[in-house]
């Protein structure tokens, strides 16, 4: 790292963190041609690669997509050249948070990369939250194909909420029923306006 961030890192002004380097008080600092400092951080360890794909599908009814989901994953990841060590089908709703397999990947802490094919196969609401996770473990989260419009992300976060809801008070089938219902009235909706 810089001396400017070694300094910051121990509270310290940066000509005290110069005067500590002038004086050879900071182990194994050097200086580059072009004039930065360097002191190498001796806690940083660098994690072998491991790279883990995720696919997710809502229902057991989706079990074709599931697979297919996943080959596009690896394929993706071969691509690029990456090894996959882990490649993780689930089938469970994106609102649930007690998905076993995810779970066990973000608690060992050994993912370089996460690979995903949407945002919403890795949770409907919080992803932010995961991606924040997969940081402070050492890993980078991979999302192949990200929603840039605003406004069908909360459209769709929107039905995802009253498919939730629906399913809890009236069972699956008439979720189903009134869940298309809604999404009919909010497409009329939109239409008129």
């Amino acid at each position: 790292m810089k001396l400017s961030d070694w300094a910051k890192q121990n509270n310290i002004t940066y000509r005290t963190a110069w005067e500590h380097f002038r004086t050879g008080k900071i182990p194994n600092a050097y200086k580059l041609e072009s004039g930065t400092i360097i002191v190498p951080d001796e806690n940083i360890t660098i994690k072998p690669e491991y790279v883990v794909t995720y696919a997710r599908v809502s229902s057991s009814e989706n079990k074709s997509n599931l697979e297919s989901q996943s080959n596009r994953l690896i394929s993706f990841c071969n691509a690029k050249g990456w090894q996959t060590h882990f490649n993780i089908k689930e089938v469970g709703s994106g609102l649930n948070d007690k998905r076993q397999k995810l779970e066990i990947v973000l608690l060992k802490g050994d993912a370089t990369k996460l690979v995903v094919e949407h945002k919403d196969r890795l949770a409907r609401f919080g992803v932010r939250y995961i991606e924040i996770l997969c940081k402070h473990i050492g890993c980078e989260l991979i999302i192949l194909n990200p929603n840039d419009n605003d406004k069908e992300d909360l459209i769709q976060d929107f039905v995802s909420v009253i498919t939730s809801f629906c399913a809890r008070l009236y069972g699956q089938r008439r979720s189903k029923r009134k869940t298309e219902q809604i999404i009919k009235d909010l497409c009329c909706g939109e239409e008129k306006q």
